[in-house]
């Protein structure tokens, strides 16, 4: 079967860095394109770590377009350097990538792919979603050209991990959240209920840094990751969030979803950013979004070690 044509919007980002390396690494998608938005980092560094992962993982001709800058209403209160690592890849310097930014605003971009694409595309959006709000509300002729719209954000039942109610992207920016599930974009969320459970332990990170360079590179990116988790959960893995939204974009059903009405929290209040997930039932609301409620931790984590040994193997 011909790979489905995939586009990652992205704030790399530790977590981010990896899941861009888990899709070249599938022959099941085509990453056509990255777009890049303000989150762990600002705008500038995180479209330079899209650029120089890419030049790691051997795809430097993908093109990375940068997008919003800030949120749509008000500044993202505060960056996550603390998690990731000041300039956002966990104090490891990569190497610059010879290619430069597209010049095309990164909304302008993904607007022109979806347009011209013959097939269906798939957006993996694993930053905040202000660049796929922007997307609906100025090019919505595009928007309805998504095949199918994976989300990294939000949590059903766990809480939040930046307040008690809030998930980063959806809190980074409340309002493009809100837009973007009040859409009828066919879309997949994937948040902490699944990803929590989910630790890629120091045993896979072993192997995937013994298979070569590229491996190895992956591993000491994450080691902040490690730190910080050891110190902030009492944990000897780490949680890689978007690899997991990717993973379910590049193999879809990978997660048991549930079709569920979600509205996001907007006030200024406690509740900033918490995505209010009607678990009552099953919804048949076009707006309705699939839910991610239950995984195979176990095997994705397997799915992302043995890719990445993959990769890490054929560009030694």
């Amino acid at each position: 079967m011909a790979a489905t044509p995939l586009v990652i919007d992205t704030d790399p980002g530790i977590d981010d860095a990896v899941a861009i390396l888990l899709a070249l690494a599938s022959p099941e998608v085509d990453l056509r394109l990255v777009t890049t938005v303000h989150g762990n980092v600002d705008l500038a560094r995180t479209t330079e770590n899209a650029l120089r992962v890419l030049h790691l993982g051997g795809r430097s001709d993908v093109p990375v377009a940068a997008g919003a800058r800030d949120s749509l209403v008000y500044r993202q209160p505060e960056r996550a350097g603390h998690v990731h690592g000041a300039a956002g890849l966990g104090g490891v310097e990569l190497p610059p990538s010879p290619a430069t930014p597209d010049p095309r605003p990164a909304v302008v971009a993904l607007a022109d792919l979806l347009m011209t694409s013959e097939v269906p595309v798939t957006v993996a959006a694993i930053g905040p979603w202000t660049n796929i709000a922007l997307l609906l509300a100025t090019y919505p002729e595009a928007a309805e050209r998504i095949g199918r719209l994976v989300l990294m954000g939000g949590s059903a039942g766990r809480g939040g991990n930046v307040t008690a109610a809030a998930e980063f992207n959806v809190w980074a920016d409340p309002e493009a959240a809100a837009r973007v599930l009040g859409s009828d974009v066919p879309t997949v969320l994937v948040g902490l209920d699944v990803t929590l459970p989910t630790v890629l332990g120091a045993e896979g990170i072993a192997r995937f840094a013994a298979a070569g360079p590229v491996g190895a590179t992956t591993a000491a990116v994450l080691q902040q990751y490690l730190d910080h988790a050891r110190t902030a959960y009492g944990t000897a893995g780490v949680v890689v969030h978007d690899a997991l939204a990717l993973t379910e974009a590049i193999v879809p059903g990978t997660l048991g979803t549930v079709r569920r009405d979600v509205v996001v929290d907007t006030t200024r209040g406690a509740g900033r950013g918490q995505t209010l997930v009607d678990r009552r039932t099953v919804s048949g609301a076009p707006t309705a979004v699939e839910v991610a409620e239950t995984v195979d931790s176990a095997a994705a984590v397997e799915f992302l070690v043995s890719r990445l040994e993959s990769l890490a193997r054929s560009l030694r």
